[in-house]
């Protein structure tokens, strides 16, 4: 029964091994809800994990039980990836982003999570001095999670304050030390649900080609900024990308939101051809091959997996290629998310809490599959804490390295009136309570 005491979420934190539930990862989060849920004998509503919260593709499916059928179980597929992929994905690039990615350089991995982890590697490792990646914060936790892991110099700043023209003086303050090799940020953002402008991609763009740093643009929800329609196929306005101002960059595209496809662990690295046919001298030593995108097929990726699932590949080349025909509206089909993401947020707002990162320029921001919010001045950690206690649950803003307090939202398992309702009722009861 909530509100759960204190002393309850204390001693279940304690047995799950969680220090601090602020900084605990999304899916120790996700844990605590869990044993929360059975010690109350009531359900939370979960807004911690971003599990998609539509079917799967049924075209990515059948193409995925075709090629079962088919016999490939038995194969390992191409380290490179299988030619139908590549082809769909850099039909795919040019389609959406108008983008311009040679075949060899789209490449199949596990998740979006596998590319930014071995990248990372990559990167770190290929020009002497230059060991660190910088953060756009607020961020996907696990990505900053993966640097640390890996040993990586991390920097970070918290774009709050540095939209528009101030973001240009900061990367400048920022890259002229010269450790920095590569930037990494999610574009619309996760979790703040910002969306960078043009001029802000411009600027990024610019910067990396003047520094020598190499962009990943992590799309994982690519074209879901609503207030734009990005859905017709080699059409103006594309999807905004960093790509059309640096020959400097890597494109993550995920199926796990864009085809609700995350079961099946399915992305592909799209690398500029600057970026591919590089070579540096540690790779050339390393590796024995000195080009960028042969070091990182054959010398990262091989080590790592042995290769991304082949019926997965055959999924994610056949929803791409029925979105290039204009037979799949992922854009479409994903707006659902802006539709819960207007109500979602309107519980909030009508129970006392803030946006905390509302704007894009003078623009508010898009509804979609993140927002943030704050509750007055309370810091994050007694927000997400009280917060579990009236059976809400969520991931603080620190955790994402932003510098801001509040937590994240996720609307992605939220679908009906019941829901809805439920979450109202809940926050209602939290702001009697404070």
């Amino acid at each position: 029964m909530f509100p759960l005491s204190q002393d309850i979420l204390t001693r279940k934190a304690s047995e799950l091994g969680i220090i601090d539930i602020s900084t605990a990862t999304i899916r120790q989060i996700v844990a605590l809800s869990a044993a929360l849920e059975k010690e109350a004998n009531e359900k939370f509503v979960h807004l911690e994990l971003g599990n998609p919260g539509l079917p799967a593709s049924s075209i990515g499916v059948e193409a995925e039980i075709d090629a079962l059928r088919e016999g490939v179980a038995n194969t390992y597929p191409a380290i490179n990836g299988i030619p139908e992929l590549k082809k769909a994905g850099v039909r795919f690039a040019k389609a959406f982003i108008n983008v311009d990615i040679p075949e060899k350089a789209i490449v199949p991995t596990v998740g979006s999570m596998q590319a930014s982890f071995t990248l990372q590697l990559l990167l770190s490792q290929r020009l002497p001095g230059r060991d660190t990646i910088l953060f756009f914060n607020p961020g996907f936790p696990a990505q900053r999670h993966q640097a640390k892991v890996l040993g990586i110099g991390i920097e970070q700043f918290d774009i709050y304050e540095y939209r528009g023209k101030a973001l240009e003086a900061k990367l400048e303050e920022l890259l002229s030390k010269g450790n920095i090799t590569g930037m990494l940020f999610s574009n619309p953002n996760n979790p703040s649900w910002i969306n960078l402008t043009e001029e802000e991609l411009e600027i990024i763009g610019r910067m990396a080609t003047k520094y020598d740093v190499i962009v990943i643009e992590d799309l994982a929800y690519m074209g879901m900024d609503f207030r734009t329609d990005f859905s017709h196929p080699f059409e103006a306005p594309y999807i905004p990308s960093v790509g059309r101002y640096t020959d400097n960059f890597i494109i993550l595209i995920s199926g796990s939101k864009i085809f609700s496809y995350a079961g099946q662990r399915i992305a592909v690295a799209a690398m500029s051809k600057y970026v591919y046919d590089r070579k540096y001298e540690f790779f050339s030593k390393f590796y024995e091959m000195p080009a960028f995108g042969d070091a990182y097929i054959f010398g990262v990726l091989y080590t790592a997996s042995s290769g991304t699932s082949h019926a997965a590949q055959y999924a994610l080349a056949a929803m791409m290629n029925a979105a290039c025909d204009g037979k799949l509206d992922f854009v479409k089909e994903t707006s659902e998310y802006g539709r819960r993401a207007e109500i979602i947020k309107k519980c909030f707002t009508d129970n006392g809490f803030h946006i905390v990162y509302d704007k894009d320029g003078d623009r508010p921001i898009s509804d979609g599959f993140f927002f943030t919010a704050g509750f007055g001045k309370m810091d994050g950690k007694t927000l997400q804490s009280e917060l579990l206690r009236h059976g809400v649950s969520s991931i603080t803003l620190s955790s994402t390295g932003s510098e801001q307090e509040g937590v994240r939202i996720c609307v992605s398992t939220l679908s009906s009136d019941d829901d809805f309702n439920v979450l109202d009722q809940r926050l209602n009861a939290f702001q009697n309570e404070h």
